[in-house]
């Protein structure tokens, strides 16, 4: 199939179909005669591999990675689970630091009645660099 048909049959836009080769995730296609990129059935679940990827949060890094893993067919259960449990662990600081971040403007936005008045709490709060530590 072509690269349109690859991407309205993945829900992938046709630029990041194009970084993913660039970057070697996907590999070059197969060409036909007159050059047209060609993509193989392979190559459309390998799409869908690095979107599901992405989707669940795994960083390009990661994904070069899983996919190495996967290209080398010499690959344990092991290795994509200590990928997947570092994985997680990012995803667990984020969370914590978003519940943080969620507290900061939650107290901020308390201070603030709303007023049409030009002072505001949540202003003042943002330019004093103590009240963001």
């Amino acid at each position: 199939m072509k690269r349109g048909k690859l991407a309205r049959s993945t829900g992938c836009n046709l630029e990041t179909i194009r970084y993913y080769e660039k970057i070697g995730l996907l590999h070059e296609p197969d060409r036909t005669p007159s050059g047209h990129r060609i993509y193989s059935a392979d190559d459309q679940r390998r799409l869908k591999f690095i979107l599901r990827s992405r989707e669940l949060g795994f960083s390009i890094e990661e994904l070069r990675g899983l996919l190495g893993l996967v290209d080398s067919d010499n690959y344990t259960c092991g290795e994509v689970l200590d990928v997947t449990t570092r994985h997680i662990t990012d995803i667990k600081s984020k969370i914590s630091d978003l519940r943080k971040l969620e507290r900061t403007l939650s107290a901020m936005s308390s201070q603030c009645a709303g007023g049409k008045v030009p002072d505001c709490p949540v202003i003042n709060s943002l330019f004093d660099e103590q009240s963001l530590k």
